[in-house]
């Protein structure tokens, strides 16, 4: 899935939405450290009160938040599983019944809970529904496109959440106009953070792909590896810090530990480039760089003495996996920091080249070219020629 197909899905999360059909949602309260259900309730979503559903919204909207291999992960199924949960999904996904498909829900849960213990109370959230997407734009002439024709997929959405003990406050009574302390002891569902959840299937091309499914972290660059090998039974991945990190580490092997502002600036701007070129093609798939990929941005970019005996074993020595490929939109950096006792500078990918490093006068000064006035607490800063 790239981050338009998600965009796209998370959108539809809103009430009375014919391209958004959430027939059925399924609640599971489960106690602290013993991992037992102690409440299970399944309806029709259209039954709950406006305001309920607005919170469930809101919540699947969370869960559907984040950049791709930093919070949003599409995984790919293992082969060979028993017991998958894939086949789990899927059978629960084509299920008549409403107890056929609490049934598999139910066994996802246990799952859920026999590798993991929380200090607090969970509510674990299924729903399962239609999502249709229009195959082309509404033709104001003509009238043709929008609802005529759409895509349409079956999908599940599960969203686990955590609940919080009320606060104890003070209140006022309009009624008998007395303060008084608030007694409330209902735990309080925290939906505006989950702590993890999935859409199955993954979507792509239009379609539902049910070899993939797309996860959600709780935390950013944390994905939990225990969940996704032992409930969703998925592959290891790699997160995009991981494939910034590795990709940084080949540079250094092959360029070495200094390198001129302009070259690592060109090899930015040359990755850059693939990236933009990919997104004006909205079918295509994300960018991947293999090390001969890297070998040729080198080449471009300015670097000498670069061979594809030299890179490959950069690349092969970094990544443990031969056949990985890096990721080209996660290595490049939204903003370059030059960290000094004196000053911190922050600059842009592209405008790494307007800095220079330089020796004046026995002392080492950071040196940034521009092309406006400096202001200074209102004071313009004079000019002066070195």
């Amino acid at each position: 899935m790239n981050k338009k197909d998600i965009a796209n899905i998370r959108k539809q999360f809103k009430l009375d939405n014919h391209f958004m059909e959430i027939r059925e949602i399924f609640n599971i309260y489960v106690k602290k450290e013993s991992g037992e259900i102690y409440h299970q309730v399944s309806q029709p979503f259209q039954m709950l009160e406006q305001e309920a559903q607005e919170l469930f919204l809101a919540n699947f909207k969370k869960v559907l938040t984040g950049h791709l291999d930093a919070k949003l992960f599409e995984l790919k199924f293992r082969r060979d599983v028993e017991d998958s949960t894939q086949t789990i999904l899927f059978e629960g996904l084509r299920a008549e019944s409403t107890e056929d498909w609490k049934a598999n829900m139910l066994k996802i849960v246990g799952k859920m809970f026999a590798h993991a213990a929380y200090d607090f109370d969970t509510v674990v959230t299924f729903i399962r529904g239609e999502y249709q997407k229009a195959t082309r734009k509404r033709d104001p002439e003509s009238e043709k496109g929008g609802n005529d024709e759409v895509y349409s997929s079956e999908f599940i959405l599960c969203s686990l959440n955590k609940t919080d003990q009320p606060k104890k406050v003070l209140l006022f009574d309009y009624i008998e106009k007395e303060f008084k302390s608030n007694n409330a002891i209902d735990p309080i569902i925290n939906l505006t953070t989950p702590l993890t959840g999935f859409l199955f299937p993954a979507f792509n091309e239009n379609s539902g792909d049910v070899n993939h499914i797309l996860y959600c972290g709780g935390k950013v660059n944390q994905p939990d590896d225990s969940f996704i090998e032992e409930v969703l039974n998925c592959e290891d991945i790699i997160t995009a810090v991981e494939d910034k990190d590795s990709f940084e580490q080949i540079l250094k092997i092959v360029m070495g530990d200094e390198v001129d502002s302009n070259v690592i600036s060109n090899v930015y701007e040359e990755i850059d480039k693939i990236v933009q070129e990919n997104e004006e093609d909205e079918e295509s798939e994300s960018p991947m760089l293999n090390y001969r990929d890297i070998e040729r941005i080198l080449e471009v970019s300015g670097v000498e003495n670069v061979d594809t005996a030299k890179v490959e074993h950069a690349f092969k020595s970094v990544v443990d996996d031969e056949k990985h490929e890096i990721k080209a939109s996660s290595i490049i950096p939204k903003s370059i920091k030059i960290n000094t006792k004196v000053a911190d500078v922050s600059v842009s990918p592209k405008d790494l080249k307007n800095v220079k490093y330089i020796n004046y006068n026995g002392k080492r000064c950071l040196l940034v070219e521009i092309d406006e006035d400096v202001v200074v607490e209102g004071f313009r800063l004079e000019t002066k020629t070195l």
